[in-house]
């Protein structure tokens, strides 16, 4: 399973309920890889319910692989190369 853009918005109580239950079947049996902005160390705080945090960390972080990720965005590197392309071809116009 892959979620994408975990903590891009806020999490209510309901949606914690749900991941903590989602995550406790997959643990130890399914792979889930995670993407997000926010750091690891700002999950917790994320998530807001210390139980419920606690939790869905210690089903996800303590067994993981962590990929940090340095740079520049992807999608601006794209855009900038797509904004000389266009420049370069009215120049050509």
């Amino acid at each position: 399973m892959v979620i994408d853009d975990f903590a891009i918005s806020p999490i209510g109580p309901r949606e914690r309920n749900d991941l903590l239950e989602l995550l406790d079947d997959r643990a130890g049996g399914r792979s889930t890889l995670i993407t997000s902005q926010l750091p690891i160390e700002n999950w917790h705080d994320y998530i807001g319910d210390p139980t419920l945090a606690d939790a869905i960390l210690d089903r996800l972080v303590h067994s993981a692989h962590k990929i940090h990720l340095e740079g520049e965005s992807m999608r601006k590197r794209a855009a900038t190369n797509m904004e000389k392309t266009a420049s370069k071809r009215k120049k050509i116009d």
